[in-house]
């Protein structure tokens, strides 16, 4: 067989002379390899582009499409001024605007026109009541809401209950008026039912006619008897009847629940604290509307006549609940001799601590760090002077305790809470080694520095109501005090305030009380209020 070393074209790579030029196979491996990286390469830039394109995107549209939340410009003081005008001891810290900060509702008896709206345009008589949200952060009116007078009492905050679309109620010239507190518009006004004159506090109860709207409980007391009338949250008409919750005055009332709709109304009367069971109320105004009502079985074991004892005493001076928030809260009875604890829901005494004349409505605030509530204590001790105590809200113990000046029209004692678990808490009165007994003062302790008061000269007018609170969630703590004449509902000049609480650090003096403590400077001390950072 004849063969050749020519190529041909069955073996193109070899050469004449018989060796071959084309690629190894290693050539032909790493020449693929390169393509393949070739092309990896532009798609991962492309991929990189692509990133830095979108995240350019995202941060022009956040900083320049999509706006930032601009945060509430507020003045550290602000006052509002209303000639010939009569105010009243009613103060309401709610949200009336958008922003965040807080804003400030109050009653006027005025004639002058105010917005651009007078008592006449309303179709009302001169002079007429106006219901004014002021505007938390510079002190500018939001909205005015003209009323019939006379003006009797209001209560805010009732918005917050379910299905409600108003916020206030107020009884004034014979008639029950729902605002929005947003808007200042009424929703709805009804006269009083069986010329019963109600006194507050407002009851929130739950929905009786089932129309989807928590609905509210009024109480009278004319010195025979006591009544209680339901009214519609939607609409304020009346639920069934009067109902005769007992044959003797009461002082006061309260609404209290020891579990899921079971409910009772307290009544203070001069043998002491006792409940009576919406449920049975509820079916004697109206036959059916109790329906998911229930009795709490442990309380109805002591029950007499429908009526369940809760505290005896024929010295009664105020209930409260220690946590307003909370309608199974603990309950806080003053006497004329003692200050009690009672349990909210087991009716058992959880402390008692004895006292003389308690001069004001008690507080509750956090002295240490135990998470429960503490309790302040403004009691008088004879010879216009008067103790502010701080009790332990676990054991009733005297944590604190300082003596002043009894001055007259005092406000009663108030705190705010701080990020660090404790409050500041804030009296008025004045130290009986420099001052008279006219010289009130406001005065600030610090738990930290519990040897050591600021004090500070806030304002010297008469004051008709005093709060302290936080203006913005966790920040922003201040004083709100409306000023005016003497008599309630007597015209003359009445002033709004706002004050920032640590406005007055520098320029208060550092009193030293007691004995022990640091070795704080004053500037030691006026720095740790500075310092401090305030919660809800």
């Amino acid at each position: 067989m004849e063969t050749t070393d020519r190529a041909t074209e069955g073996d193109p790579l070899k050469t004449e002379d018989g060796t071959g030029t084309g690629p190894t196979a290693t050539e032909l491996n790493k020449s693929c390899k390169e393509l393949h990286f070739s092309k990896l390469t532009h798609w991962r830039t492309a991929v990189f582009f692509l990133s830095l394109f979108l995240c350019l995107t995202i941060v022009f549209a956040f900083s320049f499409i999509i706006p930032c939340p601009v945060r509430a410009q507020y003045y550290i003081t602000w006052n509002r001024t209303f000639s010939e005008a009569a105010a009243y001891d009613f103060l309401a810290i709610h949200h009336a605007s958008e922003d965040k900060v807080m804003d400030v509702l109050f009653v006027l008896k005025s004639g002058a026109d105010s917005q651009n709206r007078s008592c006449t345009d309303a179709g009302l008589p001169t002079p007429c009541a106006f219901v004014v949200a002021v505007d938390g952060t510079k002190g500018e009116p939001v909205w005015e809401s003209p009323l019939h007078p006379e003006f009797h009492w209001a209560q805010c905050g009732l918005g917050e209950d379910e299905g409600r679309t108003w916020d206030c109620l107020l009884f004034h010239a014979d008639n029950f008026t729902a605002l929005d507190k947003y808007t200042g518009r009424v929703t709805w006004t009804q006269p009083k039912p069986n010329d019963l004159h109600t006194s507050p506090p407002v009851l929130s109860v739950p929905d009786l006619d089932k129309d989807e709207v928590n609905d509210v409980a009024l109480v009278a007391s004319d010195g025979t008897q006591t009544q209680l009338v339901l009214l519609s949250g939607k609409t304020g008409v009346q639920i069934g009847s009067t109902v005769v919750l007992d044959n003797t005055e009461t002082f006061s009332h309260l609404f209290h629940c020891t579990g899921k709709m079971s409910c009772y109304v307290l009544l203070q009367k001069d043998t002491g604290l006792y409940g009576k069971a919406l449920l049975r109320i509820a079916a004697k105004a109206q036959k059916g509307i109790e329906g998911g009502l229930k009795v709490d079985k442990h309380w109805e074991k002591n029950a007499i006549n429908d009526s369940v004892p809760i505290y005896e005493s024929d010295a009664i001076r105020q209930v409260l609940k220690t946590d307003k928030t909370d309608d199974s809260s603990n309950l806080l009875v003053v006497t004329g001799t003692e200050v009690v604890l009672v349990d909210g829901k087991k009716l058992k005494v959880l402390w008692r601590f004895n006292t003389s004349v308690v001069l004001s409505e008690p507080a509750f605030a956090h002295y240490n760090k135990d998470e429960v509530l503490d309790v302040v204590v403004e009691e008088g001790i004879g010879n216009n002077e008067k103790r502010i105590i701080i009790l332990d809200g676990k054991t009733g113990g005297v944590l604190w305790a300082v003596e002043l000046l009894a001055s007259p029209n005092s406000p009663r004692p108030a705190s705010i809470h701080t990020t660090n678990s404790y409050s500041i808490f804030i009296f008025w009165g004045a130290m009986n080694s420099s001052l008279s007994i006219n010289d009130r003062r406001c005065y600030l302790l610090h738990p930290l520095y519990y040897n050591v008061l600021l004090e500070s000269e806030i304002v010297m007018d008469h004051i008709i109501a005093f709060k302290a609170t936080l203006m913005e969630r966790g920040r922003h703590a201040a004083y709100i005090i409306l000023t005016g004449p003497e008599s309630e509902g007597a015209e003359g000049t009445v002033v709004l305030i706002k004050q920032k609480l640590k406005q007055h650090v520098p320029d208060s003096k550092v009193l030293r009380i007691g004995t022990g403590g640091g070795s704080e400077t004053n500037e030691d001390i006026k720095e740790a209020f500075n310092r401090l950072r305030f919660s809800d």
